[in-house]
């Protein structure tokens, strides 16, 4: 069975199960902020501050963020861990966010920051298959945990201005991240990193998604998302990526966006800022345009 694809955007969640699109009534109007699952259950952050459940297609409100907003989240083996403005963590404890106190005391914290002067931010959380957990803080680098949280370490440099942090699916010593400074992958579960860019028009990437043997990207010319486009390549070997082209406009309006391109097996999706998803069966080579009129896409999920 193929997967469905959830978009969250800033006026409701969709879900699209092969050439159907229908909205979910429980979010009508709502921004969604990020989606998460577990294969259980499913999670929303909702207008950045109301954490809902989803089991069985029935969605519930389980807990409000408090203090700073959230704008990430991810599940782990210790439970569902939220990552939020100003570079916070908190794990959802007995149904209450709780703060991850040990997160509060990495090294390098005081260094982080953003060009335009506000504090940072955690922008994207991957559990690897081992268990270890990968954060990324928006300017701060990738931060990692062997020990459910307990401890964390510094893993790139700050300056590699990373985007977005994954774990690949299948290794778990294999971490990727897109990046200002292109494609970041560490093969040693981020004690070392490689940044690539071969291939692509421009090195400023915002998304990484990956399967077993392919990984794509989405990258433009800078933060204004001029000249955006999807890239695929080979996770091992030395060839350099190439273009998706096939089913997909020239170029994007905007960035493709952390947290907006997604891949399971041969399935690969993307949405964008323009309300259209694309989808592609066969790991990104042909792409078909399978929603559009949408709200602004702001998260998407394979289900």
């Amino acid at each position: 069975m193929t997967p469905r694809i959830r978009v969250g955007t800033r006026e409701g969640l969709w879900e699209l199960d092969g050439d159907r699109v229908f909205s979910v009534e429980a979010f009508a109007g709502k921004s969604l902020t990020a989606l998460a699952g577990d294969g259980a259950r499913d999670w929303a952050i909702v207008d950045g501050r109301a954490l809902w459940e989803g089991a069985d297609s029935v969605w519930r409100r389980r807990a409000t963020i408090e203090g700073h907003a959230a704008t990430c989240l991810a599940t782990t083996p210790d439970g569902l861990l939220i990552g939020t403005a100003q570079a916070h963590l908190v794990r959802l404890t007995d149904g209450e966010p709780v703060s991850v106190e040990p997160f509060e005391m990495i090294d390098g914290r005081a260094a982080w920051y953003t060009p335009w002067g506000d504090p940072a931010d955690v922008r994207s959380i991957s559990v690897a298959l081992d268990g270890a957990i990968y954060v990324n803080v928006h300017v701060g680098g990738v931060v990692r945990s062997r020990d459910g949280g307990r401890s964390w370490a510094p893993t790139v440099d700050i300056e590699s201005d990373v985007h977005q942090v994954l774990a690949h699916p299948s290794r778990a010593e294999v971490v990727l991240a897109a990046a200002a400074d292109g494609f970041g992958v560490s093969r040693d579960g981020g004690a070392s990193w490689r940044f690539i860019t071969e291939g692509m028009h421009a090195h400023y990437l915002r998304a990484v998604a990956a399967d077993n043997e392919t990984v794509l990207v989405s990258a433009s010319t800078g933060p204004g998302g001029r000249r955006a486009a999807l890239y695929r390549a080979r996770l091992d070997g030395e060839a350099a990526f190439e273009r998706c082209a096939d089913g997909l406009p020239t170029w994007f309006g905007d960035n493709v966006d952390t947290g907006c391109l997604a891949a399971s097996g041969s399935l690969v999706a993307c949405g964008t800022e323009d309300g259209r998803v694309f989808r592609s069966l066969d790991g990104g080579q042909a792409w078909a345009l399978v929603a559009k009129g949408l709200p602004p896409v702001t998260c998407l999920t394979l289900r």
